[in-house]
């Protein structure tokens, strides 16, 4: 935490999820959170990331790839993974092709 007891955390967007939030975006939360808090906060601002990242039943979607410092959040405790100072949270749409 700094000086002022707020938590900074680093979004990073890929692919078509940049058109929405830019290639980098510095989140600042007053205490620290968990995944969910920050992408609903990062909804509310940028409005077309929630139907990006969202199914209809508020879920996320089957193929977005959430990381928290390098790995994936399914793999700790998907969006109620907890966020502290200093963390980077790298955003992954679902890719397209085949």
């Amino acid at each position: 935490m700094d000086m002022t007891g707020m938590v900074t955390v680093t979004v990073k967007a890929y692919a078509t999820l940049r058109e929405i939030l830019g290639k980098e975006y510095t989140a600042r939360m007053e205490t620290s959170g968990t995944v969910s808090d920050l992408l609903s906060a990062l909804c509310v601002r940028f409005p077309a990331l929630s139907r990006a990242l969202f199914d209809k039943t508020g879920q996320v979607k089957r193929y977005v790839n959430i990381m928290k410092n390098g790995r994936n959040i399914a793999f700790l405790d998907g969006i109620a993974t907890a966020l502290t100072d200093g963390d980077v949270l790298s955003l992954f749409p679902p890719a397209g092709g085949g």
